[in-house]
């Protein structure tokens, strides 16, 4: 990526609280038109680079940046869109008085914006923050986050406590905006989401960032566990020293494989052998993130 057009811009960020090092030595940077995946376990140090990155928290060392500026410079803030991880938002207001807020200190948005997002999301804007439920109030901070059309997204785990459909509501809303040319940092540490929006990720781990690559690179690399049910008795041999797969078990017209890597000369072996349907039981790269967050059970990091 040509760096000069980085949207989110992180060089060589630590930070340090006392004794613990929550992000050391971090460089992420994403450019117009891409979502980065930034991943790891609960304490891994995704919400510690966010709040760095937003102004929140001064850096130990190191900078950050957004659009080419700072958070901190309001022309800049009002070009960005946030969703915090714990949402707290004012009980007493009325959603609509607060997303009304929101707007003015943008500059000023259409009513009608608002509500075509409220109503997408199923969000009763007229209610007041208290009498909502914590995905509702997660609702609002979405709208907020998306109601002006920013150019950067900074979202930490956007989709807790949503049902599946309205997650699949975000993630089309981020999918819009990154059509429209907006750089997003997407926080999750739930895999199946991130592999569905992300073009790259980062795998953070104990504040450092120990992967960093495309989902399709990690798809090359990653193991798949299929099962390929043919519609009648599978010929003895055929499977045998086939490029790239392990762990081969027959039974009868179905066979049980593990594929590292690209399933290309598997097909190539079976085409003609009339194969049915071919079933992956697993996240095919669920192998490559259980690597780097199988010892991370006691981190201290946020």
């Amino acid at each position: 990526m040509n760096h000069d057009a980085s949207l989110i811009d992180v060089r060589g960020l630590t930070k340090r609280f006392g004794t613990l090092t929550a992000v050391k030595d971090l460089d992420l940077r994403v450019g117009p038109g891409e979502v980065y995946g930034l991943l790891g376990p609960n304490g891994a140090g995704k919400t510690t680079t966010i709040r760095a990155l937003l102004g929140f928290i001064n850096p130990t060392e190191g900078s950050v940046g957004l659009l080419g500026g700072h958070a901190r410079d309001l022309a800049i803030r009002r070009r960005v869109g946030y969703v915090g991880g714990d949402v707290t938002l004012d009980r007493n207001l009325r959603a609509e008085n607060l997303l009304t807020w929101y707007a003015d200190l943008r500059g000023g948005l259409p009513w009608k914006n608002i509500e075509q997002l409220c109503e997408r999301l199923g969000l009763d804007p007229s209610r007041k923050i208290g009498q909502l439920s914590t995905g509702n109030r997660r609702k609002v901070a979405i709208v907020q986050a998306f109601m002006h059309d920013p150019d950067v997204l900074v979202l930490d785990e956007p989709t807790a406590g949503l049902d599946p459909l309205l997650q699949r509501d975000v993630l089309d809303l981020v999918r819009s905006r990154r059509s429209a040319g907006a750089g997003v940092l997407y926080s999750s540490h739930t895999l199946p989401e991130v592999e569905d929006i992300a073009d790259r990720i980062g795998i953070l781990r104990r504040g450092v960032l120990v992967r960093e690559d495309t989902i399709a690179s990690l798809r090359d690399v990653a193991r798949q566990r299929l099962e390929l049910r043919f519609a009648h008795d599978i010929p003895p041999g055929l499977l045998d020293g086939v490029e790239g797969i392990s762990d081969v078990v027959v039974d009868g017209r179905v066979a049980r494989v593990v594929v590292d890597g690209s399933v290309a000369a598997l097909v190539d072996r079976v085409a003609g052998h009339q194969v049915e349907r071919i079933v992956s039981h697993d996240d095919d790269l669920e192998d490559v993130f259980f690597h780097y967050y199988q010892h991370d059970e006691d981190g201290d990091a946020t």
